[in-house]
Formats: structure tokens, sequence, C-alpha cells
């Protein structure tokens, strides 16, 4: 008896050697859902495949925000123009080495894919005010060095930390340059007191990337008006609350928080941003 597909195909994409650029949800400063749900808008995207949450997902991890049930997605956008395929999914809670199976078979299979991008964001004490850094892991040393003529390519060493495994992305690359895919994990700082909330000019950095690397003509105006309204709105939270104020100016000094003072920073700026944006 055949295997159920775990995924719904609703069109032939039309792709050809293409590249694979995958976003995950709920990730640090919504760069992966961001930056997918911008490429998705400013390419013309269209959904094409999905995998059914129902292996993946229990019933659990449907979750409530703002009296609105979100439900787990996995969705395969095709932007027809620039030859991508988009990725943006949640993480799953089980059958992960399936989940990740799923994304490659149906990028390589219906899209012909030859090379991914996962995009995410890590933590960082640096304060919103200094530039963020992106980093770039490599899934092979002939991916590193092609990745060295964007200046991509630094000596960025990490050890998994016992008793954890890498991360999904990790094992993605993995899988990928098993199956002869050409892969790159795109990884950017991000304050940590963005991390709930959002951080578009974390986003900016991928997507420049991407836009060179693939001539996209990518228009960053809308993107830019966010960042100028999170700045603002950052800025506001500062005048108001003058020990958000002196929590940034230690880390604008080099100065480290202590631990309840980092919690309390990321707490009052969730706080503020929810009370904001109602």
């Amino acid at each position: 008896m055949l295997e159920r597909q775990p995924y719904k195909l609703y069109m032939e994409p039309g792709l050809s050697d293409s590249c694979l650029i995958v976003g995950w949800a709920k990730d640090g400063g919504r760069i992966g859902s961001k930056l997918v749900e911008y490429l998705a808008r400013e390419l013309r995207g269209h959904c094409f495949a999905e995998i059914e949450p129902v292996d993946f997902f229990p019933l659990g991890g449907v979750t409530v925000e703002d009296d609105v049930a979100e439900f787990p997605e996995a969705r395969f956008y095709c932007c027809r123009d620039s030859n991508l395929v988009l990725f943006h999914g949640d993480l799953p809670a089980c059958e992960w080495h399936r989940y990740l199976d799923s994304i490659l078979e149906v990028a390589q299979q219906y899209c012909n894919a030859r090379e991914i991008y996962t995009v995410g964001g890590m933590f960082s004490l640096s304060p919103h005010t200094a530039p963020r850094q992106m980093f770039a892991i490599a899934g092979s040393p002939d991916m590193k060095q092609y990745l060295s003529r964007y200046g991509l390519a630094g000596d960025f060493d990490h050890d998994t930390p016992p008793g954890q495994r890498p991360t999904l992305s990790s094992f993605l690359l993995w899988e990928a340059n098993r199956r002869g895919v050409a892969g790159a994990g795109l990884w950017t700082s991000v304050p940590f007191y963005l991390a709930a909330v959002e951080d578009p000019a974390a986003c900016r950095k991928p997507l420049e990337f991407l836009n060179t690397r693939f001539k996209l003509g990518i228009d960053f105006s809308e993107l830019d008006a966010e960042i100028a309204r999170v700045n603002d709105l950052l800025a506001r939270a500062r005048s108001t609350d003058p020990q958000v104020d002196g929590y940034v100016q230690k880390l604008e000094s080099n100065l480290a928080l202590a631990e309840q003072e980092l919690e309390a920073l990321a707490a009052k700026i969730e706080d503020y941003f929810k009370r904001e944006r109602l």
C-alpha cells in the first residue's frame, strides 16, 4: 500500500532550476514570516501547495491570539518571473524528519530546486539603535566559497549545546546537501527585546542579499516605512518610560544588564507594542 502524501498540490508551479527560500513562523523578530510575506507580495507569488498539518501538529498546537484561532500552516508559493519557491511554515511538533522531507520533495519534484536559503533571527544583546548583523551558515565548502563573493562567509563557530538538537534549519540544509541541493542559512541579529514583537530592520538584511543575488528589483519603500514606525514606537517608549530609556542607554554604552533587567525590558517593550497597536 502506498504511503499517503502529506502535502496537497493545487497547481503546477511551472518552475525549473529554481531556488527555495524558507521562512519559519514565530521566529525571533518575525524575520522569516515577514520576509516570505514581503517577497510573495512584491514578486506576485501564488500558493501552489501546502503540507497538511494533521500529521505534524496536535490539536493542542492551535493557539488563540486576540480572540482569533491560529492554525498551523505550511504553504508553498511560486514566483514565476523570478524563479523562486517560497515556503512559510510553523515548526512541527512531531514527525519533523518527514516534514522536512516533504519540503524538499515538493521543491525538487515540482520546481527542480537547485539551491536553498533558510532565514531566521538570532537574539542579540545589542540595542536597536545599532546596525543589524547577518551571518551565513553554508551547507558545504563550495557554498561557503560562493557566499564569500557577497562578504557573507565569515568564521562563525557554533556547537549545539549538550542535550539539545540542532535547529530544523540545520537539519534541512544537511538533508538538502545530501540530495545535491546547495544551501545556506541566513541568520540576522535581533535585539532580544524585539524577539516577541517584530524587527523589520533585521528582515531587511536577508532581503538585501536576496535582492542582489537574484536581481529581484525589490521596492524597499514599504519596509523602510515600517522600520521608521517601529523606531518611532521605540523612541516614544523611551521618552515615556525612564526605566526603558535607562536600560537601552546601558546597552548603547556596552554595559551588561542583569537578568532581571533583561526580562523587564523585554516585557515592557512587548506590552508597549501591544497597547500602541490596538
